[in-house]
């Protein structure tokens, strides 16, 4: 405590307030946090996603729901978008999906990007452009070697799900969704990757995103096809694995 500078004590006793009040106010901060940080984990991973949605996976109510989304959206960190007209169902203006704003990306784990930037740029001045996509390949198979090296490409499915594990357990929150069957939408499965532990580094070295692709192209055994990245200020990484699924 600096010097002149009242104890949570005796500021309470001045002011009226019982030290109860000030002494629980420190746990209900922290709850605070708690769960606006679990707001955003959500945004991050399941974005764009409705406040309804959040309040059942969360249990809280939607006033609750709100007021963390109201200072999320003030702060810059999200953004509130109408639904989809095919998302919506039923009568009355469609709900909103909320989700998190470049802003509020930057601020979950980029703590090192200057460094990790300045990194990257030396290598580049050193081994020039062949040693970045060197470094960016290397890294990206350091992350699927697992799934690489043990996973037959006669399971195409299964090969989809590990693949999306390797990328969870690197910091991507990454999911599957089966697509297509429809006229002018080919048939396949989408990895969308919800968070980018790179992004900042990768909008400057596209190099580490075109090691991706072509580290799913392999693994997998097919082509493959990026349709969004979260360095280009998409809401997600997604790729497209024309494959027959079942369902």
């Amino acid at each position: 405590m600096k010097f002149g500078q009242a104890s949570p004590r005796a500021s309470a006793a001045a002011s009226g307030m019982a030290v109860s009040q000030v002494l629980d106010a420190a746990p209900a901060v922290s709850h605070d946090g708690q769960t606006r940080a679990a707001v955003v984990r959500l945004l991050m991973e399941s974005g764009p996603i409705t406040a309804g949605e959040i309040g059942d996976r969360l249990g809280l109510s939607a006033a609750g729901v709100r007021r963390h989304l109201d200072a999320l959206i003030d702060a810059g960190d999200a953004v509130a978008n109408p639904a989809a007209a095919w998302q919506h169902h039923g009568r009355g203006r469609p709900a909103k999906r909320y989700l998190l704003t470049a802003d509020g990306r930057a601020k979950l784990n980029h703590a090192y990007d200057d460094l990790a930037s300045a990194a990257m740029r030396q290598l580049r001045e050193i081994g020039g452009d062949d040693a970045v996509r060197t470094f960016a390949r290397r890294r990206i198979d350091a992350i699927l070697g697992d799934v690489a090296a043990g996973t037959p490409h006669n399971d195409p499915e299964a090969t989809v799900e590990q693949v999306a594990a390797a990328l969870t357990k690197a910091g991507y929150a990454a999911s599957t969704q089966k697509v297509g069957g429809s006229a002018g939408s080919p048939q396949g499965v989408q990895i969308c990757q919800h968070h980018c532990p790179v992004s900042h580094v990768a909008a400057e070295f596209p190099e580490l995103c075109e090691a991706e692709q072509e580290a799913f192209a392999e693994v997998l055994g097919t082509h493959v096809q990026r349709l969004a990245t979260i360095a280009n200020g998409d809401c997600a990484c997604t790729t497209h694995i024309p494959i027959n699924v079942s369902h």
